[in-house]
């Protein structure tokens, strides 16, 4: 097993940027305490016309886990957490916490039979969750172990709640004061399990500590090169469910005593008015989101110009999207790259200094990686392609309840990512797909990323995601699924045609389909999953 790599892309760090940090063992929820001690008076929360100073999300969290340790949460007890971006989410993480619990991130999309999967697969003994969602869990909580209901409204409800489920604003006026003190070991205690998305596969809990959590929020601040406390303001438009959302923007925000700006849902416009009249310093966002902002007419207008990073993650940020982008607003966006897995921030194009537009970058502090041959996991000479396998401290303890799986990706510190990348002369990563996305044809390897990058060049393209299908002569054949800009009318021989001049022979689409919209998961990655599922019911 590899044990040391040539850190070449430490020449290439910022001169404000350390390799190497400390990370001190203490819990989340303590953090938020310090600062709501040193400044109280800061502004935490912004949600529409509301704001929190630290002062007072402080006693509300500690209000919320009084209430769970009197209704019988205890340490290591699972409690999920159903909600979109509010005020209430936020008091709810941290309180879980407090009291030693393990939050379950659940997402508010799932269906009943989603919800009832992961509430059996982590044993969760509660739920916290948006009120709305209610007939949901109801219908599958016989089926679970669940036993303590607490639903949050963002306004007026016009019917009582159901006999069982109590209010969580009722709850914070009941059981004001703090909770008895709960030991927890920030190294190895799980802080969350944080579900994968499921598009490899049966979705599996990632168990993360407070020391992850931690570390990934510290190498997020240096890389960043935070200003200090009180002077960022994160855009909050990822969910925080998201594990993404969850570090660079929550997390981020309370380690830096600064205000997060929440959205319950991603709308352009919302998002635009926010950037206008909140001026947020930093925004992290996924590349659907930057492609929705490119084709809004008022984003030239927004004052993006003005937010010192622009970050995009959780999916491959097409070249194209991220020079329109640029062009249009002067803004300063940088692709980054991480997983469930790694906090999830484990790579990523400096704030300053040296960029490559269509690379995710190089390690943060303390990270490593390296490019693994797919049949020996030794590593692979520079340029050529290998699955990405990352060592640093944000990396997880393992998947819940799932020894062997865990065994299959986690070797010796190392987490074998499921991505494959190549690496340049100077450190630089290149993704190029997954592993499982892989397409081949005729013989050929296709990774969908080559194709997708050449169809986004189309200037009538908005959308595009390429798979792979059953072909009988071809093993597979590659087809491209298109969302035309709004007004345009496109062929798939225009597609084909355009892709020929650019691409081999072999990566050419052979088929093309046009979507209104492309399948997405919550926080908004195209789900390929979805495609290929319909191309095997077709052949069958």
């Amino acid at each position: 097993m590899v044990r040391d790599v040539e850190k070449i892309w430490l020449k290439h760090y910022p001169q404000e940027v350390r390799p190497t940090l400390e990370y001190p063992e203490i819990t989340l929820h303590e953090v938020l305490f310090q600062r709501a001690g040193e400044w109280p008076d800061n502004t935490a929360v912004i949600f529409g016309e509301h704001r929190i100073n630290y002062r007072t999300l402080a006693g509300m969290v500690a209000a919320m886990a009084n209430a769970l340790q009197n209704l019988g949460i205890q340490k290591g007890d699972r409690v999920a957490l159903m909600m979109p971006n509010s005020p209430q989410f936020v008091i709810a993480y941290f309180a879980i916490l407090q009291v030693g619990g393990i939050i379950v991130q659940t997402n508010p999309m799932y269906m009943e039979r989603e919800l009832e999967f992961q509430l059996k697969d982590s044993g969760a003994k509660a739920i916290i969750l948006l009120d709305l969602l209610l007939p949901r869990l109801l219908a599958v909580k016989a089926n679970t172990g669940v036993s303590l209901v607490i639903a949050a409204g963002f306004g007026q409800r016009n019917e009582a709640l159901p006999d069982g489920v109590l209010d969580f604003g009722e709850v914070l006026k009941k059981y004001p004061g703090q909770p008895a003190p709960v030991a927890v070991d920030p190294k190895n205690d799980t802080a969350l399990l944080q579900y994968t998305g499921g598009t490899t596969g049966v979705s599996k809990g990632v168990m993360l500590t407070h020391f992850n959590l931690m570390a990934n929020m510290l190498q997020l601040k240096e890389w960043f090169v935070s200003q200090g406390p009180g002077q960022e303001c994160m855009m909050g438009v990822l969910p925080f469910f998201h594990v993404f959302g969850m570090t660079a923007c929550m997390n981020f925000a309370v380690y830096e005593a600064s205000a997060m700006i929440l959205h319950a849902r991603f709308d352009p416009k919302a998002v635009l008015d926010s950037v206008k009249q909140h001026k947020p310093t930093v925004f992290p966002a996924v590349p659907t989101m930057y492609v929705a902002l490119n084709n809004h007419p008022e984003i030239k207008a927004a004052g993006m110009d003005g937010i010192r990073v622009c970050v995009s993650g959780g999916a491959a940020l097409p070249v194209e999207v991220l020079e329109r982008f640029v062009q249009l607003t002067g803004g300063n966006l940088v692709e980054a790259y991480g997983l469930s897995e790694t906090s999830p921030a484990a790579l990523s194009n400096p704030v300053k200094g040296l960029r490559k537009p269509g690379s995710i970058g190089i390690p943060f502090p303390d990270t490593e990686y390296y490019l693994a041959d797919l049949e020996t996991g030794e590593p692979v000479p520079v340029g050529q392609p290998g699955e990405i396998a990352i060592r640093g401290p944000q990396v997880f303890k393992g998947y819940w309840q799932r020894p062997e799986e865990t065994a299959q990706v986690l070797k010796d510190g190392w987490f074998f990512s499921g991505d494959i990348g190549r690496m340049d002369e100077d450190g630089f990563c290149f993704i190029i797909d997954r592993k499982k996305d892989l397409i081949l044809s005729g013989g050929y390897n296709v990774y969908p990323r080559d194709v997708e990058e050449v169809i986004y060049e189309h200037p009538k393209v908005l959308e595009a995601t390429v798979v792979g299908h059953p072909d009988p002569y071809l093993g597979e054949k590659v087809k491209a699924y298109v969302v035309p800009k709004p007004g345009e009318t496109l062929t798939a021989e225009e597609v084909i045609n355009f892709c020929r001049e650019k691409l081999a022979a072999y990566k050419v689409p052979r088929e093309v389909e046009f979507l209104k919209e492309l399948p997405k998961s919550a926080v908004g990655k195209i789900l390929r999953r979805v495609l290929q599922s319909e191309g095997l019911k077709q052949a069958e």
